[in-house]
């Protein structure tokens, strides 16, 4: 499995109302982050400020025009560090990978995906909640 090369699929599929945010997060953007809360209506995330309506794609979302060729984009998060859960949570399997054609996603990680899964997991470990013991 490769590192994050920033091509941005993952953030150009979910930003069209396959995010969610939480309560929680929506409050504290309320208070430290109101251009970011902005961007929220009835608790959905990347609405039309003016409208509410759904936005296309997210704001938030940056293509660093000049730092990489014409056939290979490069994205970044203007609110990385405050970004939604399930952004810091994205990737969680190799499947989802797949589907989105993630370009972290190596040969080798489709002919052992338990082993890949296993890869994934270990990258992610600190953007994941930690599980809870039983």
């Amino acid at each position: 499995m490769k590192e994050c090369n920033q091509c941005g699929k993952c953030c150009i599929k979910y930003a069209d109302g396959g995010l969610s945010a939480t309560a929680d997060e929506v409050s504290w953007w309320e208070t430290a982050r109101p251009e970011i809360a902005r961007f929220v209506h009835n608790g959905e995330i990347w609405r039309d400020p003016t409208t509410g309506d759904a936005l296309t794609r997210c704001p938030w979302l940056l293509e660093d025009i000049g730092t990489s060729p014409p056939h290979k984009r490069k994205y970044s998060c203007a609110i990385y560090f405050d970004r939604p859960d399930d952004c810091k949570q994205y990737p969680v399997t190799i499947t989802e990978m797949v589907i989105d054609e993630c370009e972290m996603i190596e040969v080798r990680d489709l002919t052992n995906t338990h082993q890949a899964q296993i890869k994934l997991d270990k990258i992610m470990a600190t953007s994941r909640p930690a599980e809870s013991a039983n």
